[in-house]
């Protein structure tokens, strides 16, 4: 089984209709001149993460999460050069796990990357069977091709208002769920999970993550969700310290502010690959306890 043993920081930027419709207000059915533009920004993220690594991220702890419809030649460089990739197998949007592709098993042979992505919405009340046996033969046929997954839940309740769930009731469900994704022989080695509020919730939530000696290396990262910077900050400094927590996953709560600045001619292109790394690179310095 593929474990995390060291820190793990994820620049995601594997977003579809986020950037081509929220931020650059495509249709749903883009040309080839704007599927260009997309990669374009796409890029620039990329350069980010390259320009953080000099500021002092480790090269083995970066990570590249990106899509193949706008990224797939960005995927194939950063595999090329060394770094950690993450490669998106979810269609995009849906309220529960299907591949984007059906041929998804030659889609992920074609790049091998570090770790497949799999998105998930989940409600534990939910039947989860269907999604449940997708996910089961993700994880078969990562584990016999030796490629790490990483599973996203993202949890859904209806029964709490969204800020008591978040803070006190969300992590018992992402627990039942992991247990029950376990229990349908789904192996997991990174968890990417939305950010907690209280030390202690991570450490309930990495005990099972970690609940057998197979799993033992098994890695918890922490997600923006697009949240303020206030807000992640306060998930990343409730679980810095618990062992097993190795890092972050943030994204549109880093790039979207520049992204958009460049895109209304506010600042140029370049410094947007600056202040997307400098974010990156203060995710670290706090991640790190080097504030």
């Amino acid at each position: 089984m593929k474990n995390i043993q060291n820190n793990l920081f994820v620049l995601p930027f594997d977003h579809r209709a986020g950037f081509a419709q929220k931020m650059l207000g495509f249709g749903e059915i883009l040309t080839l001149d704007e599927k260009k533009i997309v990669t374009s920004y796409k890029q620039i993220i990329y350069e980010a993460i390259y320009k953080a690594i000099d500021m002092g991220i480790a090269k083995e702890n970066s990570a590249v999460l990106v899509d193949e419809v706008y990224g797939l030649d960005i995927l194939k460089d950063a595999k090329e050069k060394g770094l950690i990739t993450m490669q998106t197998t979810e269609v995009s949007g849906l309220d529960y796990f299907d591949f984007e592709y059906d041929d998804w098993k030659d889609h992920l042979l074609n790049v091998m990357p570090s770790f497949a992505k799999a998105l998930v919405r989940y409600d534990v009340s939910a039947d989860n069977t269907e999604q449940l046996s997708r996910l089961k033969q993700l994880s078969d046929f990562c584990i016999e091709n030796k490629i790490g997954l990483l599973i996203e839940p993202l949890m859904q309740n209806k029964n709490y208002e969204k800020d008591i769930y978040d803070k006190e009731y969300r992590y018992l469900d992402l627990i039942k769920m992991m247990i029950e994704m376990q229990d349908f022989g789904i192996e997991a080695n990174i968890w990417k999970i939305e950010g907690l509020y209280k030390k202690e919730q991570y450490v309930e939530v990495v005990k099972v993550a970690r609940n057998t000696e197979n799993r033992s290396e098994v890695g918890v990262i922490i997600l923006g969700r697009n949240e303020t910077r206030e807000h992640v900050f306060d998930w990343i400094k409730a679980g810095r310290d618990v062992d097993g927590v190795v890092g972050f996953a943030v994204g549109r709560t880093i790039f979207w502010e520049p992204l958009m600045k460049y895109k209304n001619a506010e600042i140029s292109r370049s410094m947007a690959v600056d202040a997307i790394a400098a974010d990156y690179f203060d995710y670290y310095k706090l991640f790190k306890n080097l504030e």
